[in-house]
């Protein structure tokens, strides 16, 4: 039976003893209700995680971390989600399942056909629980590294940023198919040998559209961009489902899976 995980935002140094972070703490101790000398799994997301034992002392939580453990789940290649914003609680989910497929950073866009709009002290309310999200699905997926959840922006401004890699703007019209840009883009050597001694690919960008999907001016801003429209399939996905399901398929075809 696996350990509980947990995520220390502070450096954990190895056979030391750690004094937990209040929220880990609590979470550890109120929440699942850990007895002392239970083993737990601890990791700050600079690669790699820890075994340790748990303590408490008086009001204090603490582990005795005995050594490092240089395991990593991380895909061999970086995938960025450009997530238009979804109404509701979708972007939780969003977040949660991307985090578990593999992706290396999540961008939130205020997309013209988004129906939350969100500012000031609600805006950053809602990016610290999304970070939290993130960090909740690496401890549960396995992964020692949090992924990034940019703050929110428009699609014209992150378009307007460098990007060292492949663009792709869902579209369900378009004329290129995803997996055929894929497997154009994906290294020979992805095919026949152990990923983890394949040359890395480029990182790849997924540009999702929120319900409704993107307007047609910001599908015509992204082609002035450079950014290619794929499709995907022959059914028209909810926009928490397209990201998903392109991720997944993505390391499949690239035997990431």
């Amino acid at each position: 039976m696996a350990h509980p995980r947990f995520y220390c935002s502070t450096p954990i140094t190895a056979h030391s003893r750690y004094t937990l972070p209040d929220d880990v703490a609590h979470h550890a101790s109120r929440a699942l209700r850990l007895r002392a000398g239970e083993a737990i799994v601890l990791f700050d997301g600079h690669g790699g995680e820890y075994a340790a034992t748990l303590v408490f002392d008086g009001s204090r939580a603490l582990a005795d971390v005995s050594g490092h453990t240089p395991h990593e789940a991380e895909l061999p290649g970086d995938i960025v989600l450009v997530q238009g914003l979804p109404g509701g609680d979708k972007m939780d989910w969003i977040i949660e399942k991307a985090v578990e497929l593999g992706v290396r950073r999540i961008v939130p866009v205020a997309a013209q056909r988004s129906i939350v709009q969100l500012s000031g002290a609600r805006l950053e309310k809602r990016q610290v629980h999304w970070q939290r999200v993130a960090i909740s699905a690496c401890e549960q997926c396995g992964r020692n590294r949090v992924p990034d959840i940019a703050p929110v922006t428009s699609l014209r401004d992150w378009l307007a940023a460098p990007f060292e890699g492949e663009r792709v703007l869902c579209q369900p019209d378009a004329e290129t198919s995803l997996m055929a840009l894929v497997a154009r883009h994906t290294p020979p050597a992805l095919d026949a040998a152990d990923p983890a001694d394949a040359p890395r690919p480029r990182p790849l960008a997924l540009l999702v559209g929120p319900e409704g999907g993107w307007s047609a001016e910001e599908a015509a801003l992204g082609v002035r961009a450079g950014v290619t429209p794929v499709r995907f399939g022959n059914r028209v996905l909810r926009t928490e489902t397209a990201g998903m399901a392109m991720l997944a398929a993505i390391s499949a075809r690239r035997g990431w899976l």
